[in-house]
């Protein structure tokens, strides 16, 4: 029998900024530690990383050759994507019911996208 093949997807968390937990406290919620422990144990988590305050963000566009820099995000609005993660998995059924279980899917959103392979 062959191997079912696995998707990859890329999840991007986020959220008002104004209410973020510190490292810290994300690392001390139970929440977050549970919904961390289920990825290791399924072998879904692939890469995760937090992002730095969007106020620290660089916005690159080239517009009729030339290369225009800004402060900031790429848009105003108050939810940002704050962090973002690789997950592989059985397909989009299993990566809805991971992103449900991330905490800031209570209060802000998590956002899936499939990866090209």
């Amino acid at each position: 029998m062959g191997r079912i093949k696995r998707m990859k997807y890329g999840l991007l968390i986020c959220d008002d900024e104004s209410a973020s937990p510190s490292n810290e406290e994300i690392a001390a919620d139970p929440a977050h530690r549970a919904w961390l422990a289920d990825l290791e144990r399924t072998g879904a988590k692939l890469l995760g990383v937090r992002l730095r305050p969007v106020a620290e963000a660089t916005t690159v566009r080239v517009r009729d050759g030339e290369t225009l820099v800004s402060d900031g995000p790429f848009a105003e609005t108050k939810d940002f994507v704050g962090g973002f993660m690789v997950i592989e998995c059985a397909g989009l059924d299993e990566a809805v019911r991971i992103a449900a279980g991330h905490p800031y899917a209570r209060w802000g959103s998590v956002e899936i996208r499939p990866l090209w392979e």
